[in-house]
C-alpha cells in the first residue's frame, strides 16, 4: 500500500481545477478577487494530529455553537487533567464528573464508545493511517458512535490533507455546485458525485471553492472553516 502524505500542492490544484472546469474556474476567479487571492494550503496539514482526540472532539462540538462547545471541551479538559482527549485520561473521569462538564448523555455514550475502541486497538493511528485509502479510513470510524461518514470526511479533508475528497451529503458542498451549475435545485448527494468527477483529482480543493461559492452567493463572505481542533 503506497503512502499518504498529509496535503497537497494548492496552487496545482487551483491551476488544474481553472483549466478543466470552465464554470468552477470563473467562480474560483470571483472568490480570488473577493479573498485577495487563492485559497492556500492549510497549515494544519503538517501539524500535530491525534485522531481519537480530534474525534472526540469532534463529538463534543455536535449540534453547538463554537462558543458553547469550546467552553465544554474547556471544562472537560480540566476535569481530566490533559489537554488529550483519549481512553488513558477519560477513563480517569467518571461519568457524573463528565456530566457535569456540561457533556450530554448521547455524547457520554460516544465518548466512552470512542475511548473502549481505542483501548481495544480498533482506531488506527496516524502512522496507520498514511497507508490506508480514504475509503478504508472512513469503514473504520464510522463504527464508533457519534461518528458519521461526515464527520471522517472533515478529518479528511481538513487534517489528514486527502486531496480528493467530496462530502456529497454537505448542504454547502450542494449549494455550491447548484450555483456553479446554474441549477434550479441543490442536486442530489448522488448527482453531485457524478457531477464532481469532473474535478478530480482535487476534489478537495473544490468543495474548498464549492463552500465559499455557496457564502458568497448567500451574501454572507465569511471564511469556512469545517474542522474543529
Amino acid at each position: 500500500m503506497p503512502r499518504h502524505v498529509r496535503g497537497f500542492d494548492a496552487q496545482a490544484a487551483h491551476e488544474h481545477l481553472g483549466r478543466t472546469c470552465r464554470r468552477l474556474g470563473a467562480w474560483m476567479k470571483r472568490v480570488d478577487r473577493l479573498e485577495n487571492g487563492p485559497i492556500p494550503n492549510d497549515p494544519r496539514w503538517r501539524g500535530r494530529f491525534d485522531p481519537v482526540d480530534a474525534l472526540a472532539r469532534a463529538i463534543l462540538f455536535q449540534q453547538l455553537s463554537g462558543k458553547a462547545a469550546s467552553t465544554i471541551v474547556g471544562r472537560v479538559e480540566t476535569a481530566i487533567g490533559s489537554a488529550r482527549l483519549h481512553h488513558g485520561t477519560l477513563g480517569g473521569c467518571d461519568d457524573a464528573t463528565l456530566r457535569a462538564c456540561g457533556v450530554s448523555g448521547n455524547k457520554l455514550l460516544a465518548l466512552r464508545d470512542l475511548a473502549a475502541r481505542e483501548a481495544r486497538g480498533e482506531i488506527p493511528d496516524l502512522r496507520a493511517m498514511a497507508h490506508m485509502d480514504n475509503d478504508a479510513i472512513v469503514a473504520a470510524l464510522v463504527p464508533i458512535r457519534g461518528i458519521g461518514r461526515w464527520t471522517v470526511e472533515m478529518m479528511l479533508m481538513f487534517r489528514l490533507g486527502r486531496p480528493d475528497i467530496l462530502p456529497v451529503d454537505d448542504l454547502g458542498i450542494r449549494k455550491g455546485a447548484q450555483y456553479v451549475d446554474k441549477l434550479e435545485a441543490m442536486p442530489a448527494p448522488k448527482v453531485l458525485a457524478q457531477i464532481g468527477e469532473r474535478w478530480g483529482p482535487y476534489r478537495t480543493y473544490a468543495s474548498l471553492y464549492l463552500w465559499r461559492i455557496a457564502d458568497i452567493a448567500e451574501g454572507a463572505a465569511k471564511p469556512v472553516n469545517r474542522s474543529q481542533g
